[in-house]
């Protein structure tokens, strides 16, 4: 799911956070689903796994990502250990397609593949299970995918070989759009309305130019469809938390509660109007890079709310530290955050920085909603306004410590547009500090960047 307000989540939270640690500063280092899932699954940020967008031609669930990043997924590393291995939900947002490799294709390492063909759905889909295709329609008992994906983990559990370990990975299409709510919960949250603090409604000025875009204040029309979309996507988010509550009651029945470690997180974050864009995400700002995160299990202390920077490409590192792998021997750019989580485990130290990078889509034909802004825009409203353009391309290093809570931005356009921000000072990003900021800092951060934008492995951790 994208989103990052917890709020719809009252039995996630119980059953996960308020049971073991809520990381308050987790984020994606790329702000895209594709990508993103992509650097979940390997542990590397995109200048490594090479996948730069929802694409195929981006590399997303590509021959070139199959052959390489994807044969080296940490759940080949879980295989090998004898863990038993179950995915169910979306994948990648080609995943499926001909060109690479149809439903045929079962990633190594998992021993029971569910997998949506293509991008998010709530019913009418067609999923690959273990490698054979299976339609689906819309009868909410037989199809509603949240719902299927979670009775499919439950039958995983009671099949399961007592001998080995395991590990589920259960991927929901909530609360990505079409946002089809189940039947139940339709009617609910009917006067909730997307936030109005922050930077919701601003103009975005010192920005770079898709940012200088949008009209402001906002049409009524553009209002009165984000709010829409911020509430169904909180609707479909309690059929996940439904999935929490029931996989947790069913690992306390199978006697496994206490044994397994449980990770909630998201791929991206989302926004509902901030500097007036109607919806998506893409854009380098707190509010979509920013994801949840909360886990449980053993050596996790209850309601421990942790501060340390934790990343999408730590997930793999974590996971496989907490199987017993050496990752002396794995090829990630992330780091274990267990020492974080459970310091009577591990020693560990958080990292001071560390880098969002983005490469923009566009189309190469002028959008007919906005002819004005020519060719090389994407994801455009009514209102001409866009969401992405092919050199909405940028690289950013966020610094999160307890000295210094800042992030340097610079992008790929013909402006070598640079975008600077003192997050504690101005947590909502409104000013663009990149003239007003010492020049030794902006030369400190541009060196930070070049290196860390040609990093891999372990020079990505190198703090020095």
């Amino acid at each position: 799911p994208v989103c990052v307000i917890m709020t719809p989540m009252k039995k996630a939270k119980a059953y996960i956070g308020d049971e073991g640690a809520t990381f308050v500063n987790s984020f994606t280092v790329t702000p895209l689903c594709c990508p993103s899932r992509s650097s979940i699954l390997t542990g590397r940020y995109p200048h490594n796994h090479e996948v730069r967008n929802n694409s195929l031609n981006g590399n997303c669930s590509s021959l070139q990502w199959q052959k390489g990043p994807e044969a080296e997924a940490f759940p080949t590393y879980l295989n090998k250990l004898k863990y038993q291995t179950f995915f169910s939900g979306k994948y990648l947002n080609q995943y499926g397609s001909k060109a690479a490799g149809s439903v045929g294709h079962i990633p190594p390492g998992w021993d029971q593949w569910h997998a949506l063909v293509g991008n998010s759905q709530y019913y009418n889909y067609t999923l690959s299970v273990n490698g054979k295709e299976e339609k689906h329609g819309d009868s909410y008992e037989d199809d509603y995918l949240t719902d299927l994906i979670l009775n499919r983990s439950l039958h995983f559990l009671d099949d399961r070989s007592p001998q080995h370990p395991f590990f589920l990975m259960l991927s929901p299409p909530a609360c990505h759009s079409p946002w089809t709510a189940a039947p139940q919960y339709q009617k609910e949250f009917k006067d909730v309305q997307a936030p109005r603090d922050g930077s919701f409604n601003k103009p975005g000025k010192d920005k770079h130019w898709l940012l200088r875009q949008p009209l402001n204040p906002m049409p009524n029309s553009s209002v009165t469809f984000l709010d829409n979309a911020y509430r169904k996507r909180w609707q479909t988010l309690l059929s996940v938390d439904d999935m929490v509550e029931k996989l947790v009651k069913k690992l306390d029945s199978i006697k496994e509660l206490n044994n397994t470690y449980i990770f909630y997180t998201s791929d991206n974050g989302y926004h509902t109007g901030q500097f007036s864009l109607p919806i998506d995400k893409r854009q380098l700002y707190e509010f979509d890079i920013r994801i949840p995160l909360m886990v449980r299990g053993p050596g996790i202390k209850p309601k421990q709310v942790l501060q340390a920077p934790v990343l999408n490409i730590d997930l793999a590192p974590t996971i496989l530290d907490i199987a017993g792998v050496n990752l002396s021997s794995v090829n990630v750019d992330g780091q274990s955050f267990l020492a974080q989580m459970a310091p009577s485990l591990r020693n560990g130290t958080a990292r001071p920085y560390f880098l969002v990078e983005y490469t923009g889509e566009g189309q190469p034909t002028s959008d007919p909603t906005c002819p004005k802004l020519g060719p090389g825009v994407s994801q455009c409203f009514p209102d001409c306004v866009c969401e992405d353009a092919y050199n909405n391309t940028y690289a950013c290093v966020r610094t999160l410590d307890s000295k210094m809570n800042m992030q340097y931005c610079e992008f790929a356009d013909s402006e070598s547009f640079v975008e600077v921000y003192n997050l504690t000072s101005d947590p909502h990003q409104l000013e663009n500090i990149v003239k007003k900021v010492d020049p030794s800092i902006l030369q400190i951060m541009n060196q930070r960047l070049i290196k860390l934008q040609s990093c891999v492995s372990d020079s990505c951790r190198d703090y020095k």
